[in-house]
């Protein structure tokens, strides 16, 4: 048996907590912390055993690792900002404990793609022996998984990937983010790139579109988008030829993006105030409801997929490997809506796996970089299933390949 400390109890921080909450065979002691210790007491009463709560800046890589001191964890869940991943790896490293997070590290002054300061901590944990796992939510994070699986079971040479995304769900209000409004926000508006026939493209963000046939869900209009587990991809399946990522919105929530953006609400660098320095997305971060409390309003499905190209035995393949996830059931079992259920239970799985040895292997590592079975295997008793349909490589109506043109379709001025 193990002890867990969870960092960060927003909505996905729920979600990691319950679901390790529920394996007491495997996670004995239960740490959760953030710097609003209420929310952790919050949570710690939703779960079926007493859990231990701390207040903690995790901002402050001194103040993480002394928190690790204390408490002692076998493995560290990052489930905070991703400005704060740099700090708590910094700690995990200098403690020699696994690390899992659910996303790249981020700069608040800067939209940034860019592994090199997570890869660059590989040597510290190599010489730790322990293991330090990269963005492992859903996507990034399961869809790398599937990559590696598709490339492992499916393919001889796998050449193409569209990641799709579409939340069908509704929480009923004019406008919200199903996760941190600030995160969200500045990766819809960032310039898209994409990974295409071995080259690294641009565009600006919206201005590409596609209908997809999504799973349960049905066809959907989706917008390419910049997403970072397109970089890893393309660096650890060199093979790979063509990565996408793409993202369904509706009318609704690109008008009030638009209009907020038109007004400058989505800048990211501070403007004076009467003589105070404001960052615009941060002020509309705190007047936008808080993702964490959408669960008991949102309503229906997320339905996200890899949508793959390539050879098998000579011939040409298309297939697809999916999950679909339900709002109502999500917040049924764990109080928060499928967005955060799809980050934080991956997160948690990661953690067992290094923990179990599966996945044990001292450094920093993405998740296609790791043998893919063992996860698929157990992704379904997280609550996660995931299924596989073979697509036909000569029938465009089927499904969109991944070769085909985008529509250009300009949403943002």
């Amino acid at each position: 048996m193990s002890r867990i400390l969870i960092i960060g109890a927003g909505g996905v921080g729920r979600v990691a907590a319950h679901k390790c909450a529920q394996r007491p065979e495997e996670f004995e002691e239960i740490c959760l912390a953030s710097r609003t210790i209420e929310r952790c007491r919050r949570v710690a009463a939703e779960l079926p055993r007493p859990i231990q709560v701390r207040e903690l800046n995790a901002d402050d890589a001194g103040r993480v690792r002394r928190l690790i001191e204390e408490f002692r964890p076998d493995a560290v869940i990052n489930v905070a900002s991703p400005y704060q991943n740099l700090p708590i790896m910094q700690a995990c490293a200098e403690a020699g404990v696994h690390y899992v997070d659910t996303s790249m590290s981020d700069r608040p002054d800067k939209v940034v793609y860019d592994y090199g300061d997570q890869w660059a901590f590989g040597e510290h944990f190599e010489r730790k022996g322990v293991t330090g796992l990269l963005s492992l939510g859903f996507d990034p994070g399961v869809v790398n998984v599937f990559c590696a699986y598709a490339r492992k079971h499916l393919f001889d040479q796998l050449e193409a990937v569209d990641i799709i995304d579409c939340n069908a769900g509704s929480h009923g209000l004019p406008f919200a983010t199903n996760f941190d409004p600030e995160t969200n926000i500045r990766e819809i508006l960032a310039p898209a790139f994409y990974y295409e026939e071995g080259q690294w493209k641009e565009t600006p963000p919206l201005t590409l579109s596609r209908e997809f046939e999504f799973p349960e869900v049905g066809r959907r209009r989706a917008y390419l988008m910049a997403h970072e587990e397109l970089i890893s991809l393309a660096r650890f399946l060199p093979e790979l030829r063509t990565a996408r990522f793409w993202m369904t919105f509706t009318e609704e929530y690109l008008t009030h993006l638009q209009v907020l953006r038109n007004v400058g609400m989505t800048r990211i660098d501070p403007v004076d105030y009467e003589g105070v320095p404001v960052t615009p997305l941060r002020f509309l971060k705190k007047l936008l409801p808080d993702p964490a409390a959408l669960g008991p309003r949102t309503k229906g499905k997320t339905s996200i997929a890899c949508v793959f190209d390539g050879v098998k035995d000579g011939a040409r393949r298309r297939a697809m490997i999916y999950n679909v996830c339900v709002h109502e059931r999500c917040f049924q079992e764990v109080g928060s809506q499928a967005i955060s259920y799809t980050t934080g239970a991956p997160a948690v799985l990661g953690a067992r796996l290094i923990l179990s040895g599966h996945w044990a292997r001292p450094g920093v590592y993405n998740p296609e970089q790791l043998d893919p079975d063992p996860f698929m295997e157990r992704l379904g008793e997280m609550g996660l299933p995931w299924g596989m349909e073979e697509l036909n490589p000569s029938d465009p109506t089927q499904r969109t390949p991944a070769g085909e043109k985008a529509e250009s379709e300009t949403r943002t001025p």
